[in-house]
């Protein structure tokens, strides 16, 4: 038997590897339908904004639309509203603070906040040497914290964070000058444009990163 046969490499990406990093990513963020879910409504006030020629009555409006066609959609196939839940919550707010105020881009005021929130959690945690990643890893994997006991371990998971800190506040440094100069229909396409895409990339780069740590974090016994 040679060395390679019997001494399997956590490295090693086997199709049962793959298959649980797949099932993670369903946990986490609800898989594609998931990301196309909690972003549509906000796709939909854009396009609507620009349609109408900046009607902010109708832009809600469609966007509230879009959000209930999904719940509605989901309702009859007998699926979770879950992964939707909290995206449905804040499309009624964003809409509901927009419409108060009759101020176009406060329809975005909640994203600004929610990027602060998770951008400033993301970077205290990796202070406190807690990093976030780890701790939703350790979760889904069901190894708790186990892996603080490991210092690569902690290193890769904070450098993965790292990236997310990266995400919330580039958001942020962009997205927050648009908001107060009230440039909705370009404040509204950059957030297109930093949403799923950047979203994507960034997941893509942390899924990368984490691949030997996760299947470490497997491998080794409870």
């Amino acid at each position: 038997m040679s060395h390679e046969e019997a001494d399997p490499s956590p490295q090693h990406e086997t199709p049962a590897d793959l298959r649980a990093e797949s099932i993670l990513l369903e946990r986490a963020i609800g898989g594609w339908r998931g990301i196309i879910d909690s972003g549509l409504p906000t796709v939909v006030f854009v396009v609507g904004y620009l349609v109408t020629s900046e009607n902010l009555g109708a832009s809600l409006a469609a966007a509230l639309l879009a959000a209930g066609v999904i719940v509605g959609w989901r309702l009859l196939r007998h699926e979770s509203l879950q992964q939707i839940a909290a995206g449905f919550a804040g499309v009624l707010i964003s809409a509901g603070f927009a419409k108060y105020t009759g101020k176009a881009e406060n329809f975005y005021a909640l994203g600004l906040l929610t990027n602060l929130a998770y951008g400033l959690a993301f970077l205290v945690s990796i202070l406190v040497s807690w990093p976030l990643i780890g701790v939703f890893l350790g979760f889904f994997t069901g190894k708790g914290t186990s892996w603080r006991k490991d210092l690569t371990q902690r290193r890769v998971l904070a450098a993965a964070s790292w990236i997310w800190v990266g995400v919330f506040f580039g958001r942020l440094i962009v997205q927050a000058p648009l908001y107060w100069s009230e440039s909705v229909t370009t404040l509204g396409i950059v957030k297109v444009v930093m949403g799923w895409p950047l979203f994507l990339g960034a997941a893509y780069f942390t899924y990368r990163l984490l691949g030997p740590t996760y299947r470490a974090m497997r491998a080794t016994p409870n």
